[in-house]
C-alpha cells in the first residue's frame, strides 16, 4: 500500500494500473493463448485504466488463486482485485479490504452428472455420500458445508488450489459434485462438458449471496472514489442509453453531460480528467457493453435476473452523478 499520498497518484505517476485477475474464470477473466485477458472482470481492469490513465490498455493483469488475492492487495503487488471476488463482513473487516460496487449478483450453486441421478430438481439431501470439490480459500466452502450440515447429510469436501485443478478433479471423476458460484458453473459447463455427458446445475435458487465486485485496500478513499465512480459511470451511461458507439454524439445535458465532462463535472476535483467516464464508455462501453460482450456468449443474460437494471426489477443501480 501506499504510505503518503492515494494509491491514485501512484497509478498515475507510475503510468499503467496492476489488476489482479484469475486468468482462468470462464467468461470473467480468461488467459488467452497470445497471453491477452478477455472478460467481464478483465474489461472492468481496464475501464478503471481508461478512467484512471485515460488508456484502457495501459493495464498490467496478474492472474491470481483464491488463496493469493488479498496478500497480493495488501503488499501492494496489484492496485485493485477484480477477481470474482465476493464481498463478505469478514474481508471487509478482519482480512482488511474495501469493497467496491457489485458489478454482477451471483449465488453458489451445484453441479453434478446426470448419469450419476442429478437433475435441476436436485438439492442437500441427494448430497448425501458425495465427493465434493471447489477451491481452497472461498466462501464456497464454508457454504456448502452448512449446507450439507443444516440438511443433515454427510459430505466429503475437497479442495484444489486453482480452479483448472479443481476442475480437472470433477472431469476425471474425482469429484462428485462441483461447487463454486453459479455463473462460473455456467461457464464451465458450456465450454468443457463432453459430448457424451450431461452436467446439471442445482439447485434453482442459489445456496447463498455472492456479490461479486472490485476489492482494493482500506482506507484510500480518493483511489475507492475513482474505481467506484468508473463501475457507476458504466451504470449510470446504461441507463441513459449511451454506450460505445454513440457516447462522440450524446449530449452533454444534465447529469449525463456532468458525467462526459460537461458543465459542472466533478471528475476534475476527484483527480481524474474532466473527460475520464467518456474515456470509459468510448473505449470499453457501458454496463450492458461489457456484460453483452462476455456473458451472453456463455448464456447468462440480464433480462429477468438480478444483474437487470433496477428499472428492469434488477438490483443494477448507480447514485446520481450530481
Amino acid at each position: 500500500m501506499v504510505a503518503d499520498g492515494s494509491l491514485l497518484d501512484t497509478v498515475q505517476a507510475r503510468g499503467t494500473l496492476h489488476c489482479g485477475v484469475s486468468g482462468s474464470a470462464v467468461a470473467f477473466s480468461e488467459t488467452q493463448a497470445d497471453g491477452s485477458v478477455t472478460g467481464f472482470d478483465a474489461d472492468y481492469c481496464r475501464a478503471v485504466a481508461a478512467a484512471v490513465l485515460g488508456d484502457a490498455n495501459a493495464v498490467k493483469f496478474t492472474s491470481l488463486t483464491a488463496s493469493e488475492r488479498f496478500t497480493a492487495v495488501q503488499s501492494g503487488d496489484v492496485d485493485v482485485l477484480i477477481r470474482n471476488t465476493t464481498w463478505t463482513q469478514s474481508r471487509d473487516t478482519d482480512v482488511g479490504m474495501d469493497f467496491g460496487p457489485t458489478t454482477y449478483y451471483d449465488g453458489q450453486q451445484l453441479m453434478g452428472r446426470a448419469s450419476d441421478g442429478f437433475t435441476a430438481n436436485s438439492g442437500a439431501a441427494d448430497l448425501e455420500g458425495a465427493v465434493v470439490c471447489t477451491n481452497a480459500g472461498t466462501t464456497t466452502e464454508k457454504n456448502v458445508s452448512e449446507y450439507a450440515s443444516l440438511a443433515g447429510v454427510n459430505i466429503t469436501l475437497k479442495t484444489f488450489e486453482t480452479s483448472d485443478e479443481y476442475w480437472q478433479g470433477f472431469i476425471d471423476g474425482a469429484c462428485d459434485i462441483s461447487t463454486t458460484d453459479g455463473s462460473a458453473l455456467v461457464g464451465r459447463k458450456v465450454k468443457q462438458q463432453p459430448a457424451d455427458e450431461e452436467w446439471v446445475i442445482f439447485p434453482a435458487t442459489p445456496i447463498s449471496k455472492e456479490p461479486l465486485g472490485p476489492t482494493y485496500g482500506q482506507n484510500d478513499s480518493k483511489w475507492a472514489d475513482a474505481v467506484n465512480w468508473t463501475v457507476y459511470a458504466t451504470i449510470i451511461a446504461d441507463e441513459y442509453g449511451v454506450n460505445q458507439s454513440n457516447v462522440d454524439s450524446a449530449v452533454k445535458e444534465g447529469e449525463l453531460g456532468r458525467l462526459l465532462g460537461g458543465d459542472g463535472e466533478l471528475q476534475t476535483t476527484m483527480g481524474l480528467s474532466a473527460d475520464a467516464f467518456h474515456q470509459v464508455i468510448k473505449q470499453v462501453g457501458n454496463y450492458s457493453d461489457i456484460y453483452n460482450r462476455n456473458l451472453n456468449p456463455v448464456g447468462l443474460y440480464r433480462e429477468g435476473s438480478a444483474n437487470a437494471g433496477w428499472k428492469d426489477g434488477g438490483l443494477i443501480y448507480a447514485p446520481p452523478a450530481r
